[in-house]
């Protein structure tokens, strides 16, 4: 199972590595490796999330997940995005930009240094709606059932989570938006910047999410109307034809999927930049990690862990409201990439540790009631 499952990952690892070796030496050999560790380390609660809405789809989609998504994953958000920021910060095509970025990496890094408050912004709002759905959505099993309780009341109020993402957007735009770290420690004001790029990111969010929804939603209705013209059909002896929506449905979700996976690579492509400007071993580095997190989120599918430890998805959403507020405090602040990827994995591991002790409860529960018995 997991050689099956993990497979194109250790090879992907094994040509990687290799090829850092040619191109770089030892040197390139040791930062690759570096860059996968901390891509995982900073996706792995995006593995989680990701399984969660993977696990609604058949296996088709989820091997298009596999091989079509690391594509986008790796090739249009771990190389063609950095160049892409850099092209429309320098106002340059983008074979110019591949041309800077290969000539001149101080320039390289600086464009996309420059480029990060947009970045921050957009992504940041997105994942911040992800969260603020999360919380605000009535739940049979919560995880802080303190805090989830209340939350779940106030979210009967129409459009409360855009409300308060648009308030934490004009407060970011108030405030660290106007002192924007930008290279060389220089602080310049980004206000109108963030705040384009964080509506951008709420539009964003919107449209996909809300189109996928939808069709997950008529997906589920067109389901149950199969089922009842199958009864239907057994007790009259008629073929039943089947319905082609599923293909509708699970091609949004994948979309929505891809654009997910973008705003969580954004802080590792930024965060990259700290340990090397080489678009070649950058591009390796995270690629190589952008292959275990698909992997792992096939896995987690797969294996039913979603099923047997409940409160991870709980673990995961509060580590992308998490991720979020860090992405807009770094619009000023510099915060360390190793601090960003602990607080996911510490989220995550609490949800797991609680998810643990739960099973535990009930099964002594249950011990205690067959014994009764």
């Amino acid at each position: 199972m997991v050689l099956k499952t993990f497979g194109w990952s250790f090879a992907v690892t094994a040509l990687g590595l290799v090829a850092a070796v040619f191109y770089g030496g030892w040197t390139g050999f040791s930062v690759v490796a570096i860059l996968s560790i901390l891509e995982i380390s900073l996706s792995f609660d995006n593995a989680v999330v990701n399984a969660g809405i993977l696990k609604k789809m058949n296996a088709f989609w989820q091997k298009i997940f596999l091989t079509v998504g690391v594509l986008i994953a790796v090739f249009g958000m771990r190389l063609v995005f950095p160049v892409v920021i850099v092209a429309i910060s320098a106002k340059i095509g983008p074979i110019e930009a591949v041309n800077l970025a290969m000539t001149d990496k101080e320039m390289y890094e600086q464009l996309v240094t420059d480029a990060h408050p947009a970045i921050a912004a957009f992504g940041g709002m997105f994942l911040l709606m992800i969260f603020l759905d999360f919380i605000f959505e009535d739940r049979d099993i919560k995880w802080l059932a303190w805090l989830e309780r209340p939350l779940a009341k106030l979210g009967k109020i129409d459009m409360l989570s855009v409300c308060i993402a648009l308030i934490v957007l004009l407060v970011a735009a108030m405030t660290v938006a106007t002192q924007a770290h930008q290279h060389g420690g220089v602080h310049v004001d980004k206000a109108q910047t963030v705040l384009l790029s964080g509506i951008a990111g709420l539009i964003t969010y919107l449209i996909v999410g809300g189109l996928s929804g939808y069709f997950e939603n008529k997906l589920e209705e067109e389901e149950e109307a199969e089922h009842e013209a199958e009864e239907e059909a057994k007790r009259s002896g008629k073929p039943v034809s089947a319905v082609a929506l599923a293909g509708k449905a699970a091609f949004f979700m994948f979309l929505y999927l891809e654009v997910l996976d973008a705003s969580f690579s954004f802080d590792g492509v930024i965060g990259a930049f700290a340990i090397t400007n080489d678009i070649v071993l950058m591009a390796l580095g995270l690629g190589i990690g952008a292959m275990y997190v698909r992997s792992l989120t096939v896995y987690l599918v797969r294996q039913g862990t979603l099923d047997d430890y409940v409160y991870l998805e709980h673990g995961a959403h509060y580590a992308i409201g998490a991720l979020a507020v860090i992405l807009l405090v770094t619009i000023q602040y510099e915060i360390h990439e190793v601090i960003t990827g602990l607080v996911g994995v510490l989220l995550i591991a609490w949800s797991f540790w609680s998810s643990v002790r739960r099973n535990k409860r009930l099964a002594l529960e249950e011990e205690g009631t067959a014994a009764q018995a």
